[in-house]
């Protein structure tokens, strides 16, 4: 498959991200140049970067033709890279001091850069980088109307061993000075994806910092910008495996920190991150309270239901659901129902075709046939996200009033 292609400035070659599908190997993106005179020819296509183990966004050509923009998961953060177009050679063209995440960059005048800028702490803002050298962003303009919160809040990257040695990058958003709080562990969604040093209105971490929790947003396996190896290490059927241990161990340090209250340790996510949810309610009874957004608690039933079918049989591996669904289902919650006991509240959109609207019913009748302590709220005009934004405060009021009740 390819995607984001731009015409080179002279228009003699286009710039792609191409990629294939497979079962057995999760995608690997890659940066491609196309030449237009020999577009139908395999041998017109030249695959740029190939030793960069991380997946490149293509944003701009530079003005001259030499250079592809690009930005990059890399270790949590999202800088911006100058790519050769004739060699692959890599340049970063932003500093990893200051952190933060970019998007939106495009080549101006002079060869500088005009990019849109974020941070865990910092809302989006418009910023200008020097095009030539890792430089540090220069402010263009405060238009988003939010200050930012470097006077109440802080934020720190860490990282933890898991059971099998693997490093896992996490980051913590905490009020200044916290000490003994309650922490909330965020698991993102994808399960291929990013919890990065940047700033979401969806799950915005400053909200929950702003009423006293540290926010713990880890990246297990499968996430982006550790490694191919690391995000293979999510595909197929293995869902509630090594990904469950590397939050699992993320959880043991957590619990160690001074700022942690042990006994006040919660988890929550959405869509994957809801499907992990669902798979910790079942495994352990370590977490004061869950919340689980948009989930996944069958597995071989799934199958059907979602609009994905067909890339949900590759990211299973290639496995038949129907040939032997107990087996399908080794890693579906809704097989170990019974273990689960934690207190928990189920957030779901009736529009959402992604993760069905079922699925978190059947996990709401399950838990409330089983006498646990749950709670459902339903969206009836959201799909996989809540997008509005009367709805967006409903969802933050539901999560930090069950938090209320449940982390004092």
């Amino acid at each position: 498959s390819t995607e984001g292609a731009l015409f080179s400035p002279d228009g003699r070659a286009i710039a792609a991200i191409r990629s294939t599908r497979s079962a057995r190997q999760v995608v690997r993106p890659t940066l491609t140049l196309i030449d237009v005179a020999r577009a139908a020819d395999a041998a017109g296509a030249r695959t740029l970067a190939t030793d960069w183990d991380r997946w490149p966004h293509l944003a701009d050509w530079s003005a001259d033709g030499k250079r592809l923009i690009v930005t990059a998961d890399d270790d949590g953060l999202v800088p911006v890279f100058a790519i050769d177009a004739a060699t692959g050679a890599r340049t970063p063209l932003s500093s990893r001091e200051p952190g933060g995440s970019y998007s939106n960059v495009a080549a101006v005048a002079g060869g500088k850069l005009a990019a849109i800028r974020s941070s865990l702490l910092d809302a989006p803002e418009c910023v200008l980088l020097d095009g030539r050298t890792a430089a540090a962003p220069q402010p263009l303009a405060r238009l988003s109307g939010f200050t930012p919160a470097h006077d109440w809040a802080e934020c720190e990257s860490i990282t933890t061993v898991s059971t099998d040695g693997t490093p896992i990058q996490s980051w913590i958003t905490r009020p200044k000075n916290a000490r003994n709080a309650p922490a909330l562990l965020w698991i993102h969604g994808g399960p291929i994806g990013m919890s990065g040093d940047g700033w979401h209105w969806r799950w915005n971490a400053l909200l929950a910092a702003a009423q006293g929790y540290v926010v713990v947003q880890p990246n297990p396996r499968g996430s982006t910008g550790f490694g191919q190896q690391f995000v293979q290490g999510i595909w197929g059927n293995c869902w509630g495996d090594q990904c469950f241990k590397d939050l699992m161990a993320v959880t043991d340090a957590i619990e160690q920190r001074p700022e942690v209250d042990r006994a006040r340790v919660m988890a929550m996510g959405g869509s994957f991150g809801g499907y992990m949810t669902n798979w910790i309610g079942t495994q352990t009874q370590r977490f004061r309270c869950l919340i689980t957004h948009a989930s996944i608690v069958t597995m071989a039933q799934f199958t059907g239901t979602t609009d994905h079918p067909a890339w949900w049989y590759l990211e299973m591996g290639g496995e038949d659901p129907y040939a032997d669904m107990p087996k399908y289902d080794r890693f579906a919650p809704i097989r170990y129902i019974k273990q689960w006991k934690t207190p928990t509240l189920i957030i779901h959109g009736e529009l959402d075709y992604r993760c069905p609207i079922g699925e978190g019913l059947n996990l709401f009748e399950a838990l409330q046939y089983h006498g646990v302590d749950s709670e459902l709220v339903i969206f009836p005009d959201e799909n996989h996200w809540i997008l509005k934004p009367r709805n967006i405060v409903a969802w933050y009021d539901s999560v930090l009033g069950f938090l209320g009740k449940h982390m004092a």
